[in-house]
């Protein structure tokens, strides 16, 4: 496989930002149908998981960690306070931020969604080695390491 290639010699089947943005469509679309019952949608997934593992962040940590746009995560994160799934709070070390906290609603999908997660995962993976998942994995690593070193 040729790592670097020219413009005329440009196919999507050689194209690492293609395969990945076709495997991430797969894996969201299976996970929507798996997490839909639970009153979620994918773009909530990564702050969901943010905050299942620490609650109670400012929106400035929340965009450190999922890589998305401020617009993108301040629409998210208003749909998710109209769905009950998020509440925020003055910050009272800054009163320009506020905190995002968890509702009981969306702290009591976790164990489900993390369930749907692990499925998804276990489907798409199951085709390679125990060794394989986890280079594949390393490998996923270090290229999203590499690529907010930018």
């Amino acid at each position: 496989m040729q790592v670097y290639l020219s413009d005329m010699d440009f196919t999507k089947e050689d194209s690492a930002g293609y395969l990945v943005n076709h495997m991430a469509r797969l894996f969201a679309r299976d996970l929507q149908q798996r997490i839909s019952p639970l009153g979620i949608v994918v773009g909530q997934f990564p702050i969901l998981l943010e905050l299942w593992q620490k609650d109670g962040v400012s929106q400035k940590e929340l965009l450190g960690k999922i890589d998305v746009e401020q617009a993108t995560l301040a629409n998210t994160l208003n749909r998710m306070e109209r769905d009950s799934l998020v509440k925020r709070t003055k910050n009272p070390t800054d009163a320009r931020a506020q905190l995002i906290w968890l509702t009981e609603k969306a702290s009591g999908i976790r164990a489900e969604a993390y369930e749907a997660a692990q499925t998804v995962n276990a489907q798409a993976l199951a085709g390679l080695s125990a060794e394989e998942q986890r280079q594949f994995l390393d490998l996923m690593h270090r290229v999203i390491s590499g690529m907010r070193q930018e």
